[in-house]
């Protein structure tokens, strides 16, 4: 993570955009706030996903129904007025403009301009705004297991005179995704992993449990 991302001001309200590629996206976004940020969580999901998952709103989940303008149109102020309220915590929404679940490798990512407009509207009642890129990977590398793999990129602080309007504002966040997603791939294939920092860690993979139980019978052949 850029060492800049969890010193944001508190008073200014932050989005963080990510690609849409796993169900668990909204899981790792409450992980991530509890452990570094300690914000405000509000998570944007699309309707249907949210009426089959209810327990999502129980970490913050509202619904956007894109297939319904008025609703569509909405969720979005909604959205902004979560980011405006007052609070000695800053307000954080996790949005996927991507509205469905892709490849990650998908390209281009296809970004809808909700999350412009949201950012729009925010700027319309406030001096400032952070956007935060974030992107996930999920490799199987040298455990049995599947292994997450998140990078954040620093905030960019915009405000009312350096906003692009909507239109150029998501064609920015979706080519800074892009390229993003980008570079954690290559950091993924050349193993280039020495500035990771392990988050949560499941029960040992099979092969990691073969290989303690032969440690143990190598130790025990020496000793005797």
């Amino acid at each position: 993570m850029n060492p800049q991302t969890p010193l944001m001001e508190r008073g200014v309200p932050v989005v963080f955009y990510a690609n849409h590629a796993y169900w668990w996206d909204g899981f790792w976004s409450q992980l991530c706030t509890e452990n570094f940020f300690h914000q405000n969580l509000f998570i944007a999901i699309e309707e249907p996903q949210l009426r089959k998952h209810r327990f999502f709103t129980r970490i913050g989940a509202f619904s956007i129904l894109r297939s319904n303008p008025r609703s569509a149109v909405r969720s979005l102020e909604y959205a902004a007025e979560l980011l405006l309220q007052p609070s000695i915590r800053q307000n954080a929404l996790w949005i996927f403009p991507q509205g469905e679940i892709h490849h990650v490798d998908r390209r281009p990512l296809g970004f809808f301009s909700g999350t412009a407009s949201i950012v729009s509207r925010v700027l319309a009642r406030s001096p400032a705004i952070y956007l935060v890129s974030v992107v996930s990977r999920i490799e199987y590398l040298d455990d049995q297991r599947p292994e997450l793999f998140l990078s954040f990129q620093a905030p960019v602080k915009i405000m009312p005179d350096t906003c692009p309007g909507k239109d150029s504002l998501r064609e920015i966040m979706e080519k800074t995704a892009e390229s993003h997603l980008d570079e954690l791939k290559e950091m993924v294939v050349s193993r280039q992993l020495g500035n990771a920092e392990t988050l949560v860690t499941g029960v040992p993979s099979i092969n990691r449990r073969v290989e303690t139980i032969g440690r143990k019978m190598r130790f025990w052949r020496r000793v005797k």
